[in-house]
């Protein structure tokens, strides 16, 4: 009976992901990963990015629900 090896999902640093994001900085990338709108996976003590969560947000683009203003001060 053969073994079902099960392919690993491609996991990219934050500089690669800023790069296929369009060329963004990492910083912009960094601040992304910290309101939620893109997720991260860490390596060891590395910040690394899932390929499902970069296409997750270049599906999305910019829908995102605005967080500013919840006050209701207009």
């Amino acid at each position: 009976m053969a073994k079902e090896t099960k392919q690993l999902e491609p996991l990219y640093s934050v500089t690669e992901a800023a790069r296929k994001l369009g060329g963004v900085s990492k910083f912009t990338v960094y601040a992304w990963m910290a309101r939620g709108i893109l997720e991260r996976t860490r390596v060891g003590g590395r910040v690394m990015v899932r390929e499902s969560s970069l296409l997750k947000l270049l599906e999305q683009g910019n829908k995102q629900e605005p967080t500013a203003n919840k006050g209701g001060a207009q």
